[in-house]
């Protein structure tokens, strides 16, 4: 079970599944379809689970000369690569499969998307260029939309807000990483900008840039009437505070300023989709299930 939760980074896939649900809640109408709800994540969280331990397959070699990484199972010796390879198949496969039969075409499309561009796009682009982060962002913030998508039977103008919204975020969260383990990147062959930067004034720069457009961003829910003014609130004094350690990091990069701004991005995160949530404006907004959906469902729970 040890092995199993670091093959499928039960941390990384819990987010998956928590923004995914923060995604399918805010579609939904009134009432919200448990039952769909509970295929929606279940779906997900078998792709995000195969993709970490394809993800682990591919990089061993390179995880192996990482300190952070060099105990995972397959650097350490625990699983055999072809062990892993058939569990990263089929979780992944059975996971697509799940919602494109259980939930929608729609759904599982963009769940093909973000396992596709994870592995095949953003893994290998690690090695390549410092732009892999801004790349690696966008399968990273897919999950609310599949959510939403899957509620909805749309990719509108709400979901895309909710992918914006995980897509800056991501940027100033991956800069404090980066920085804190700018050596082991480096001496792994990794091409992070923080290993061509060396006063971390690139680094800063970008987390400064992406935490303003966050602020920006995440406004976007109350304008589209997705949340009401306490939402709005909470998102200016959560973005404000985010983007106050960013600027103290850009002063002083440091390893004390980089997790000051890591663990910022980490309280960020639940603070701002739990108000989105909380504060849910469910007067202005409605998201019946598509009719397609509905002719499916009975039959799947029969």
């Amino acid at each position: 079970m040890a092995i199993f939760t670091e093959l499928i980074k039960a941390r990384l896939t819990l987010l998956v599944v928590l923004t995914t649900l923060v995604g399918f809640y805010l579609g939904s109408g009134s009432p919200v379809d448990y039952w769909l709800m509970l295929h929606t994540v279940f779906g997900t969280a078998l792709v995000a689970s195969g993709a970490a331990a394809l993800n682990q397959l591919i990089e061993r070699e390179h995880d192996a000369r990482m300190r952070r990484t060099e105990s995972r199972p397959l650097p350490s010796g625990r699983i055999t690569p072809n062990a892993v390879l058939l569990l990263g198949v089929l979780l992944s496969v059975i996971g697509l499969a799940w919602l494109l039969f259980a939930v929608n075409a729609l759904t599982a499309m963009l769940g093909a998307v973000t396992l596709a561009s994870y592995l095949f796009v953003y893994t290998p682009l690690k090695r390549v260029t410092v732009l892999n982060t801004a790349v690696g962002a966008v399968p990273g913030s897919l999950p609310p939309l599949m959510g939403w998508a899957a509620a909805t039977g749309t990719v509108s103008a709400h979901g895309w807000a909710l992918f914006a919204v995980l897509f800056f975020w991501q940027m100033p969260h991956f800069m404090a990483i980066a920085w804190l383990y700018r050596d082991d990147y480096s001496k792994a062959g990794y091409r992070m900008l923080s290993g061509v930067d060396p006063d971390g004034r690139r680094t800063a720069a970008s987390a400064i840039r992406n935490t303003i457009a966050l602020l920006v961003i995440s406004l976007y829910p109350y304008l589209l009437d997705l949340a009401g003014r306490a939402y709005l609130a909470g998102a200016v004094v959560f973005g404000l505070a985010f983007l106050g350690c960013a600027i103290v990091f850009a002063r002083d990069p440091s390893p004390k300023t980089a997790k000051r701004l890591f663990f910022a991005s980490i309280l960020y995160l639940p603070l701002l989709l739990g108000l989105l949530v909380v504060d849910k404006d469910t007067k202005k907004l409605t998201a019946p299930r598509p009719v397609s959906q509905q002719s499916e469902l009975p039959a799947l729970r029969g």
